[in-house]
């Protein structure tokens, strides 16, 4: 029986569910994508979304932390996102679909549930993939001057506005209106050859930060590890705080649900994949650095892995390898997180929770180009003028948000649906989504208060465009999907 988009605001309408039966068998109402991705393709988004600016800047802040001992932290922050991406791939083979954590909760939590999660993860895209533009201008920047000797005028290499005192400040950031231009039109030519372009910018990454790792080893020495964990347990513990947000971008494989050939054993596959290929680097790289130099130096050592391959050989040659290697990484992360982004609005577009433009799938390429067009303008506008800084640890907030939803979605339809159909299943439940629960809030519990409000703030301005528009043209509402039975 249809329901009444208008009707009064009742628990039973804010928490009305999708069937997730339907979601299982990938039915879906509405217009639909092209399954063309495979396993390996869809494990570079993983890997591409993943490895980004954090693994070659990220060691300069956590060896000081703690010591030789951060692999150990390494370790620990990977089992952290180990926890949350095992969830995930429990729940993507169980809701095969676009929409990543948004439809999950949407088939478990309800429909208020998934506006204040669709929230969440808009602001972790959209803000993170301004800020990864923004970082690829400075690296392009380096390489330039490393290759070429000129440097681009501040003019074009900045926003106008700064969050930090005394930092550059310009007209335009160009180079990361580029950046973002050049990946929408790559993602509006098709899902496939988007795959196919960030599956070869992720091999070219993997090469160059295993010819990092060669290169440091020459020069490996093992009384680097002597004074293992200077710092005790907590600098260990602080360390895989820090660490932990360069394992942040796994969930984008999720965000592929309706392109993917076979999802209910694809994504669990490619999800597990690109966690043991993203911890298995990270270790590597790791080892390999804290070998090659003294532990007490990475601080303020600002050029990362660059400035150590520099010492090692007394050349510059290898680093700029390695800073066109960091540009290439950078574009990959900004085209698969853009890609995550259109396929969120996607979903929510076709279950009339945003606007119809959002679903329209152009014939020709078979892709949302206007989403794709207007993620792109908002982005762009983002990266050019604002400054991001304060607003990063919003976007952990979200992801953070997003991992406890999926982890505690594995509960509710275990409970719910015994018997659903499961490409993967969670070893060690209920042990293992509870771990992954309680490990999120421990990180959570530890950022600012303010970042709190602003996130709050955020969240209640979505939730109440939900109450004004999306209650009363969800699909659901007009009666277009049946709803779950007792879901309310």
């Amino acid at each position: 029986m249809a329901l009444d988009s208008a009707s009064p605001i009742t628990r039973s309408t804010l928490f009305r569910r999708k069937p997730v039966r339907r979601a299982a068998d990938g039915a879906v109402e509405g217009p639909g994508l092209t399954r063309t991705i495979g396993t390996f393709q869809l494990t570079m988004f993983g890997v591409g979304a993943t490895i980004g600016t954090g693994i070659f800047f990220v060691l300069a802040s956590a060896v000081p932390e703690a010591g030789p001992a951060v692999i150990v932290s390494f370790v620990l922050a990977g089992v952290a996102a180990g926890l949350a991406a095992i969830c995930y791939a429990e729940m993507a083979s169980s809701v095969p679909v676009s929409g990543s954590t948004y439809s999950y909760a949407y088939a478990t939590l309800g429909e208020i549930v998934a506006m204040g999660v669709a929230a969440c993860l808009l602001l972790e895209y959209g803000v993170s993939t301004a800020a990864v533009a923004v970082g690829w201008s400075s690296y392009l920047q380096e390489a330039i001057a490393n290759l070429t000797g000129w440097r681009l005028p501040d003019a074009i290499l900045y926003a106008p506005l700064s969050a930090v005192p005394d930092a550059p400040t310009g007209v335009i950031n160009l180079p990361a209106v580029v950046l973002v231009g050049l990946c929408m039109l790559l993602l509006i030519r098709g899902a496939s050859e988007s795959a196919r372009v960030n599956a070869i910018m992720v091999v070219i990454k993997l090469t160059v930060l295993a010819m990092f790792a060669v290169i440091a080893f020459t020069a490996f020495r093992a009384d680097h590890f002597a004074n293992f964990a200077p710092m005790g347990v907590g600098g260990v513990a602080t360390a895989a705080g820090t660490i932990f947000f360069s394992f942040i971008g796994l969930d984008a494989v999720s965000t592929a649900g309706d392109e993917v050939k076979d999802p209910q054993r694809t994504m669990p596959r490619a999800l597990i994949g690109a966690l043991f290929v993203v911890i298995g680097f990270y270790l590597l790289v790791a080892v390999s650095a804290i070998g090659a130099q003294p532990w007490q130096q990475f601080e303020g050592q600002e050029a990362g892995l660059s400035r150590i391959l520099e010492i090692i050989t007394g050349t510059p040659v290898w680093a700029t390898i390695l800073a066109v290697g960091a540009v290439i990484s950078i574009f990959s992360v900004t085209l698969v997180t853009m890609y995550g982004q259109t396929r969120i609005l996607f979903a929510m577009g076709r279950d009339g929770m945003l606007p119809p433009l959002f679903a329209r799938v152009s014939s020709r390429t078979q892709t949302p180009v206007q989403n794709t067009v207007i993620v792109a303008v908002v982005v762009a506008l983002l990266a050019a003028f604002v400054p991001l800084d304060y607003l990063i640890d919003v976007v952990s907030i979200g992801t953070l948000t997003a991992f406890i939803i999926v982890s505690l979605g594995v509960i509710i339809l275990r409970v719910r649906e015994p018997d659903l159909p499961r490409g993967f299943k969670v070893p060690g439940y209920p042990v293992t989504p509870v771990l992954s629960i309680l490990a999120c809030g421990y990180i959570l519990a530890s950022l600012h208060w303010y970042t709190w409000v602003i996130f709050a703030g955020w969240v209640i301005v979505f939730l109440a465009f939900y109450l004004l528009y999306g209650r009363r043209h969800s699909a659901l509402g007009r009666g277009i999907v049946a709803p779950t039975e007792g879901g309310h």
